[in-house]
């Protein structure tokens, strides 16, 4: 089938992205859905700061790329062996399939998935197969116009109006969830929650500290305040630390007047992806507690640790990719305390946004003045 999406053809491109324009949107061929796949017709789509990685040449991946990995939809065609939805589910998209059976998924949640971590790297769907594609610009002298594989983001490509994908990257959610909130709980909260929830798992009522205050910092803030923890925010926006106020933070500082109060807590995530926000937090980390990091920064980056302190102080310093989830497990939680008018996760969406203005968006994602922009489709 055609249908519109947006194509990144360059990883590494200058900025302003709104100048360099590296992705191009038109028409792709969507092939259907093969054993344990499922075609699915998008309605709302979220712009993360790990889309910006692929965009700027952090994350390298192959091109040209389907981007988009925080998705939520309507299912409209099961592959054979997909025996456990049904056509016009809703369901939400998540960036790690996990196939049940590997190491990794055998903790957990506390490591990725192998065989999911495999193939987004390479720009497939699990199991290898690529169901994008597009007319080539270039074919063999004589020869008519060819085609060429247009690559899968992180199993999703959800920056687009349809998108087949694997089983094991859904977890379809009760038709009450309006397809914007669905969304964000593909990545934000799964990712902000769960550092909370299965990284840091804070005492109750205790004080935990969140530094940087984006999409996904904002979500583990909502659910930390949603958990009754006295929660502060750390952030170097002026405006992100009025929002954190307004959604139930006891205090919101900038890094220096943190680290200048001496405030320390039991519990840091870090969500800011960079090394200078990593020594933030372990800087306001309590002795005996514990720094989570969530953050992607550039894979040459690097902290300042004192070993000395870990030792003495009894630290544990803790990795959590996509907030060591484990989807189907997890995303039931956050709808219910969403239901129950705890999580009011439609504060984190900043602004709406058109598939068109993707280069621009990534700018802005930069800049660090926005939580979420959404794709309505």
């Amino acid at each position: 089938m055609k249908i519109t999406g947006a194509v990144l053809e360059v990883s590494g491109a200058d900025a302003p992205f709104a100048t360099s324009r590296p992705f191009r949107v038109g028409e792709i061929e969507l092939d259907p859905p093969a054993a344990g796949e499922l075609l699915v017709r998008i309605e709302a789509a979220g712009v993360c700061h790990s889309d910006l990685s692929v965009v700027d040449g952090n994350r390298r991946r192959p091109t040209p790329m389907l981007l988009g990995h925080e998705a939520a939809g309507i299912v409209e065609e099961l592959g054979d062996g997909v025996t456990d939805l049904a056509v016009g589910d809703r369901v939400v998209m998540t960036f790690l399939p996990r196939c049940g059976t590997c190491d990794g998924c055998l903790t957990d949640g506390r490591l990725p998935c192998e065989v999911g971590t495999a193939a987004n790297n390479a720009g497939t769907l699990v199991g290898g197969g690529i169901r994008l594609s597009r007319p080539s610009t270039s074919s063999a002298a004589g020869e008519g116009p060819g085609t060429e594989a247009v690559h899968h983001h992180l199993g999703v490509s959800a920056f687009a109006t349809h998108a087949v994908v694997s089983r094991t990257s859904v977890v379809p959610v009760p038709p009450d969830v309006p397809a914007e909130i669905a969304a964000l709980l593909g990545c934000a909260v799964l990712t902000g929650g769960g550092a909370v929830i299965n990284a840091g798992r804070p005492v109750p009522g205790s004080r935990l500290i969140v530094v940087g205050l984006g999409g996904v910092g904002m979500a583990a803030l909502l659910v930390a305040v949603a958990l009754g923890l006295e929660v502060i925010g750390v952030d170097a926006v002026p405006a992100k630390l009025a929002l954190a106020r307004e959604l139930g933070a006891v205090d919101a500082l900038g890094p220096a007047d943190a680290a200048e109060r001496g405030i320390r807590a039991p519990v840091v995530i870090e969500a800011a992806g960079s090394a200078r926000a990593l020594e933030t937090a372990l800087a306001l980390t309590a002795p005996g507690g514990t720094t989570v990091t969530v953050g992607l920064p550039a894979p040459d980056a690097r902290a300042s640790v004192s070993p000395l302190q870990l030792t003495a102080e009894a630290r544990t310093v803790i990795g959590s990719y996509l907030g060591s989830a484990v989807p189907r497990r997890d995303i039931p939680t956050y709808v219910d305390l969403w239901r129950e008018g705890r999580l009011p996760l439609e504060r984190l969406v900043s602004s709406r946004i058109a598939l068109t203005d993707l280069d621009s968006a990534m700018d802005r994602l930069a800049a660090g003045g926005e939580l979420r922009q959404l794709i309505s489709f």
